[in-house]
């Protein structure tokens, strides 16, 4: 009872909040359109994936997108805002900028990522140095002291069966999704996309797919795996077994997996204990996100070869999404004058 009395008082928080800042003139304005990519519930939902794909969508369509970030978890959250790269070269480290920042930064050339708490300052930074034309959002469904002209929320059926903290994992009520401007539902079925868009009040609603790309070498010198080869699946992500299970639909030998907590930062003991696992089972490799990757460096990853698979997100029908978004982002460069 007392749980749930609790989440009763967060859920109530967190909707004033929302409606507190939609009032005219509160939340903080930029000068370019922003375009948020969020969740509700704590912990991932592939949003570091749909926010590549969106800057590779916008970069085609001649915008000059750049990624705000909050940096959570990162280890030296230093004053003002931390360029994590430029349109040219990554600029920082991991410890300064975070894990899935530092991941997009390399992973988007031409798109430059910054780190502030204060996500308007970075913004206005955005448009002063790079002459940003548009703002993505890394996380900013609950950022709603900033204006934004584009919602885009991740849900899946998981959202629609939990509650809101401490009795779950929702950071506000369901209710709150139709606050969005779209859903963004990771199933290749079309009904069932709708039928959660339906259930979250939402009618503009596309679909996300996972496809794995080849793995990439992480030990200096050695091959990484082919399909059909036995590996240690190994991942540091809110929701592993996804990984897991994209690992075996691309036909790898999952021989065992080991689970770190999410934003894990990996030592040397970490590195050893995953090197035994792997010899314990017979894998030949071990393979990890490209989110671990980027916390294992400068470590020396000896006694297996590590290899990181690239996890590629699509949005879906990808014409009409793209076609949707340029819209929804010329509407509002009218608007902002």
């Amino acid at each position: 009872m007392i749980v749930q009395a609790l989440s009763a008082v967060y859920g109530a928080a967190a909707t004033w909040r929302r409606r507190w800042y939609a009032a005219p003139s509160r939340a903080r304005r930029l000068g370019q359109p922003v375009i948020s990519v969020g969740n509700l519930r704590v912990g991932g939902s592939g949003k570091t994936p749909v926010v590549a794909c969106l800057a590779r969508l916008l970069l085609a369509r001649g915008e000059r997108p750049v990624i705000l970030s909050r940096g959570y978890a990162r280890q030296v959250a230093s004053a003002g805002v931390t360029v994590v790269s430029d349109r040219e070269r990554v600029l920082t480290d991991v410890a300064h900028a975070g894990d899935e920042p530092m991941l997009l930064a390399r992973t988007l050339p031409g798109v430059p990522v910054l780190v502030c708490a204060d996500r308007y300052e970075a913004g206005r930074m955005a448009e002063s140095r790079f002459a940003a034309t548009v703002h993505i959002l890394d996380d900013g469904f609950q950022h709603v002291k900033l204006a934004r002209d584009l919602d885009l929320l991740l849900a899946d059926q998981q959202d629609l069966d939990d509650r809101v903290l401490p009795a779950g994992r929702l950071r506000e009520p369901l209710t709150n999704a139709v606050a969005a401007d779209a859903v963004l539902v990771p199933t290749a079925s079309a009904d069932s996309a709708r039928t959660i868009g339906e259930r979250l009040g939402v009618a503009q609603v596309f679909r996300t797919t996972r496809t794995l790309g080849l793995p990439q070498a992480l030990t200096p010198g050695a091959a990484p795996p082919g399909a059909g080869a036995r590996v240690l699946a190994v991942a540091g992500i809110a929701r592993p077994e996804r990984f897991f299970d994209d690992l075996r639909a691309a036909g790898f030998s999952v021989a065992d997996t080991l689970i770190f907590r999410d934003h894990h930062r990996f030592d040397t003991a970490d590195v050893a204990r995953i090197a035994a696992s792997a010899q314990a089972c017979g894998a030949v490799a071990v393979l990890t996100t490209e989110k671990d990757a980027v916390r294992l460096e400068g470590l020396a990853l000896t006694g297996v070869p590590f290899a990181a698979v690239p996890l590629h997100t699509a949005i879906e029908p990808a014409d009409a999404f793209a076609e949707w978004v340029s819209t929804r982002v010329a509407r509002a460069r009218a608007e902002l004058g």
